[in-house]
């Protein structure tokens, strides 16, 4: 197999994937736990995913079917008030073809990624994928949850599920989005995810048209009246909600919330709702209408990008871009609009970081080496505290090969443009022989020094990859392969050498020195170890 310039191609791939939805570390790192969880382990996406539609009751055999998303720019049409019959049509018994968002031209990946493998075990696989601590192998997941592929033979929704759940717990919100959106179905499991990363990115006029036009959607009570809320028909909401009280089909805690939300003379700031039972986007959601909105700190990490949206404040937004940043949950031109975006309001922590980048940022555009010589050390340590050096690179590693600068900022530079995409033209200028024949990909007479830099020229060494991830390779079983290899790979971030020489010698078997040799470049540069 070869799949040189994959990163290449795949990377401006992630780009137009991104443009189709919107213009919208390490496993130690786990997310904090909502109150309501207790604490314990990170609630996963099908645990937090709001009840937002029921599924129908029973499958007519003549009618029309409304499985598909509908254009937001179509006018809906309606022969008559009555519901007329549907024909609901599983997953798994439509002929689905590969599903996703990157082609393989721009992937490399073949359509059979996942066909040599049994399905159960790649869905296991993918929901027990730890966070990648390093910026490559995150990327390189993502790909995979995002590449054109058959599934394998079997529930052929359950692999894509599982694709958009990790994508869900993992606040690639605007890529779950997209790959929901090349389904282009609407059966109840994909029609939740999209409303939820809807309510998560402020966008969830289209969801909520959809379960209006859409007489294949059946929404529950709360769904239904934030919609019609959304739609400016307070007064059906209100007639809603009455009619549901009456016949008993309301609990006290949806009662309460909902009365509040379409009444704003219910609402008591001496007396607030309890903490819910259940925490959905649709519940945040509505009690942020009420202003009792939750704190996002200690939700699961989607729920941050809620707080990114324009109507928040600074200071919350600001945190919401520091964390997913720490969790390499946010782009480099994300990461840049908040920070251009809020200004200073104080010192110290997040206020310090600001500035910095921002007194940077200032010098960069005016071309003022000097100026850049002074502001780059800071800005480059406030990004390291938030794990953003990569996402950095990507931004300003061109410009700033394009100055003369001196003292610590001219290394800084050098190490900068070795995390870009770039990085094999900063080769040359590395210090350490180790970086510059990653860089390069020229090993001659490279004498590696510590265990680590020992581990990474081993793993370029023309050594075949071991078992069983050899034979995974030869049956045709790159995804799972690939899969089972990252978790190998976070164990040589954590220390284990050995591990990294046998996660590098199966990425290059794959055809992927372009990742290795990222890889390879950000494990010997980013402290990813706490």
């Amino acid at each position: 197999m070869n799949l040189d310039g994959y990163m290449t191609g795949a990377r401006r791939g992630l780009m137009l994937s991104v443009a189709m939805a919107a213009v919208l570390g390490a496993q130690a790192m786990a997310q904090d736990m909502p109150a309501a969880n207790g604490g314990g382990a990170p609630l996963s996406a099908i645990d937090w995913l709001s009840q937002s539609v029921e599924v129908p009751v029973a499958a007519g055999t003549t009618g029309t079917t409304a499985n598909s998303i509908p254009d937001p720019n179509e006018p809906p049409v309606a022969d008559g008030a009555a519901s007329p019959d549907i024909t609901v049509t599983a997953l798994d018994d439509a002929a689905l073809g590969p599903i996703g968002t990157l082609p393989r031209s721009l992937t490399g990946l073949p359509a059979d990624l996942w066909t040599g493998s049994d399905l159960e075990t790649l869905v296991t696989l993918i929901q027990a994928e730890p966070e990648p601590a390093l910026p490559a192998l995150r990327e390189l997941l993502v790909m995979l949850l995002l590449a054109q592929a058959d599934a394998p033979a079997g529930d052929a929704d359950g692999l894509l599920l599982a694709r958009i759940d990790k994508l869900l717990d993992l606040a690639n919100l605007t890529e779950a989005d997209a790959l929901i959106r090349a389904a282009g179905r609407t059966e109840p499991d994909l029609f939740r995810r999209w409303f939820d990363v809807a309510l998560l990115t402020g966008t969830e006029d289209a969801p909520c048209g959809a379960m209006q036009t859409a007489p294949g959607l059946a929404p529950t009570l709360p769904a239904r009246i934030f919609c019609m809320a959304r739609g400016g028909d307070w007064m059906a909401a209100a007639l809603t909600l009455n009619t549901y009280r009456a016949l008993g089909d309301v609990n006290a805690e949806e009662e309460a919330l909902l009365a509040r939300f379409l009444d704003a003379g219910l609402v008591d700031p001496d007396a607030p709702l309890p903490p819910p039972d259940r925490l959905s986007p649709l519940i945040f959601r509505l009690r942020e209408a009420i202003g009792e909105g939750l704190a996002t700190q200690p939700l699961p990490l989607a729920f941050a990008r809620a707080d990114l949206r324009t109507t928040v404040g600074e200071k919350a937004r600001l945190d919401a871009a520091e964390r997913l940043s720490l969790h390499g949950a946010l782009s480099g031109p994300m990461l840049a609009a908040v920070m251009a975006d809020v200004t200073p309001a104080a010192s110290g922590g997040v206020w310090d970081r600001l500035d910095a980048y921002q007194q940077f940022d200032a010098a960069l555009r005016a071309g003022d080496a000097a100026a850049v010589s002074a502001t780059l050390p800071p800005a480059w340590a406030a990004m390291q505290a938030i794990r953003a050096e990569v996402t950095f690179a990507s931004l300003h590693a061109m410009s700033l090969s394009q100055l003369d600068l001196i003292g610590e900022a001219a290394g800084l530079s050098v190490t900068i443009r070795l995390l870009s995409d770039n990085f094999a033209d900063a080769g040359p200028a590395a210090g350490n022989p180790v970086l510059r024949a990653v860089a390069t990909g020229d090993f001659t007479d490279v004498v590696p020094v510590t265990a680590m830099e020992m581990a990474v020229v081993a793993g370029f060494a023309d050594t075949p990859a071991p078992d069983p991830y050899a034979t995974l390779l030869a049956d045709g079983q790159l995804g799972e392969a690939l899969l089972r290899i990252m978790p190998v790979f976070e164990a040589g971030v954590a220390g284990d050498a050995r591990s990294v020489s046998d996660a590098l010698r199966v990425l290059h078997e794959a055809g992927l020195q372009d990742m290795a040799r990222r890889a390879a470049l950000q494990l010997l540069l980013l402290d990813r170890t706490s």
